[in-house]
Order: structure tokens, then sequence, then C-alpha cells
């Protein structure tokens, strides 16, 4: 992005979206702004529609109405989404959407090979983001045969080595211990590029944005609408079913 650019990298307005074959919107006339400099979280129940509105983003769902604008232009057909792709880095909910290479080099190879990076070049990148967040030794590794925490790594490091403007995180988090979820968290905390993190992770949420929202009948909720806070406690028949009032 260029100072040229306009402040808005993302703007969604009343944005409406129906699964096929149903009649209840899962995004209820949504509106969502992703702006320069923006750091922000998402927290919300399962269901309430999280991925499909990255999706929407992404036009891999097509809303039945409202405006997308991204990077200052109104998209509305498939061909319209093609070049901003390239732009926005989506890490997947489910990391095996996105691997599909033999290799893991290969895959995170993939996307500079797309931006039209030489053969040479594209690997150079691939091996600088694996270094980036410490996996460098699973270049070679036949990326189907990684555990969950190590895929979820390859595909963060497919999706940085693309340079993305924006990024779009759907559970980084899942699968990865504790020590792996600081590299990530110091990672984050350096980029220059706006991006948004939904996680049921409330630490690690706070740790890498600087506001968090939530979701309602499909309906995004601000900071000021919005309590999230860690409910830990201790009772003597805690394992049993039991209410909170």
């Amino acid at each position: 992005m260029t100072v040229n650019d306009p402040i808005n990298v993302i703007r969604l307005e009343d944005i409406c979206y129906a699964y096929p074959g149903t009649d209840t919107n899962v995004l209820n006339h949504l509106d969502l702004e992703i702006n320069k400099g923006h750091r922000i979280g998402m927290m919300a129940p399962n269901g309430s529609g999280k991925t499909t509105l990255l999706h929407v983003i992404m036009g891999l769902c097509r809303p039945d109405s409202g405006t997308i604008t991204i990077f200052g232009k109104v998209l509305k057909e498939e061909k319209d989404f093609v070049p901003v792709r390239s732009k926005i880095g989506l890490l997947f909910q489910d990391s095996d959407d996105q691997l599909f290479c033999p290799t893991v080099l290969d895959d995170v190879a993939f996307g500079p090979l797309n931006l039209g990076f030489s053969r040479e070049d594209a690997i150079d990148i691939a091996r600088m983001t694996l270094e980036r967040l410490g996996i460098e030794a699973f270049e070679r590794h036949i990326t189907h045969r990684l555990s969950g925490g190590q895929k979820r790594l390859v595909a963060m490091a497919a999706v940085l080595a693309m340079g993305p403007d924006v990024l779009l995180l759907d559970e980084p988090t899942a699968g990865l211990d504790n020590k792996v979820q600081k590299k990530l968290i110091h990672i984050l905390n350096r980029l220059d590029i706006p991006y948004f993190v939904i996680s049921h992770e409330f630490d690690f949420v706070s740790s890498v944005t600087d506001r968090i929202y939530s979701m309602e009948n499909g309906r995004i909720l601000k900071d000021d609408e919005i309590h999230i806070h860690r409910h830990e406690h201790v009772h003597k028949h805690g394992r049993h079913p039991h209410i909170h009032k």
C-alpha cells in the first residue's frame, strides 16, 4: 500500500448472507471496517459466522446483499476479487484446506511462484519465511505427515511468504504449544500491516490486537458493546453439570 491508498483497507456495508438452502442470515446487515494500522481480534461463539465473514471478504462466499470495498474498489464479481486475493493473506481454519504440495518447501514457495517470482527467488523467500517461524528444519518434510500444529505453522509461513498487505487469520494458534504461540505473538507484533484475527484464546488475542470485536445475530459488536473475560473458578462439584447465575 502507498500513501495515496485509502485509509479503508477493507469495508463491508450492510452485508447479508444466508447459507444456500436456508432463509436465515448468518450475516445480517453486517458492517465492518479494517483500516490502516488496525489490529482487530474477534472472539465469538462457534457458529456465529466468523469464518463465513472471512470467506465473504475473499469472495469465496457471495453475499446476498451489501457492498464490499477493498483497497478503494467495490468488488461485485469473481473477476473483481482475483487481483485482491494476492494482496490479502488468509489463514484458513483447517490447514489441510491450504496445504496441497508434496513438501513443506513447495507449499511455502507456491505463493511467491504464483506472484511471478522466479523458482530460485521463490525458494529463497520460502526458506527465509520458514526460518522466520523457526521451522526451517521442516523444509523437506512431506506436508501431510506433519502434526496439526506443524501444519498450522507451515500454513502461516505460506501466507507470510506472499508479502500480503493485510492478514485475515482464522484460529492461528490452533494446535500450537505455548512456546510456539509466543513466537507467533512476536512475529505479529512486529508486522506493519493491518490484520484481523479470529481466536478463542483471550491471552493470545489481547497480546496481538488493540481492539476486540464479537458477533451476535449476524452483526459485529465492537469494544464498547462487549466485555470479554476469562471465567476461572474452582469448586467441589465442578465436574458435574451446573449453572452459573
